[in-house]
């Protein structure tokens, strides 16, 4: 996962996508694309999800029992596979929101408040 080209580049914790994915899927089932817009357009164009690193999370969430894939018929009448979050995804998503929740708080103590712009 990266961000857009010619901004800095955001390194993300490992785990981040997998938690990135569940989430997304709690709002329905969703295809591998558009998981990816989805996240895409909620970061506000900040993280992009690569191919290289959503087919592979998506294969390790789908092994571990987090989500279940279905083929459908996309938007635009292609052949897909459509992830569900299961109810040990669901799970899994809110122990691990509050995991990142904290640490991110702790992380946010250590670095004091932000400073201005200008």
């Amino acid at each position: 996962m990266s961000t857009q080209k010619g901004k800095d580049r955001l390194e993300l914790l490992q785990g981040t996508l997998d938690l990135l994915i569940l989430r997304t899927l709690i709002f329905g089932p969703q295809h591998g694309q558009g998981i990816a817009r989805a996240i895409h357009q909620v970061s506000e164009d900040e993280l992009l999800v690569e191919h290289g690193a959503l087919y592979p999370a998506l294969q390790r969430l789908e092994e571990r029992g987090w989500i279940v894939a279905e083929w459908g018929t996309s938007a635009n009448n292609r052949k897909a596979r459509f992830y569900t979050l299961t109810p040990r995804g669901r799970k899994e998503l809110t122990k691990e929101t509050t995991r990142w929740r904290r640490l991110a708080t702790a992380i946010g103590r250590v670095l004091g408040p932000a400073e201005g712009k200008g």
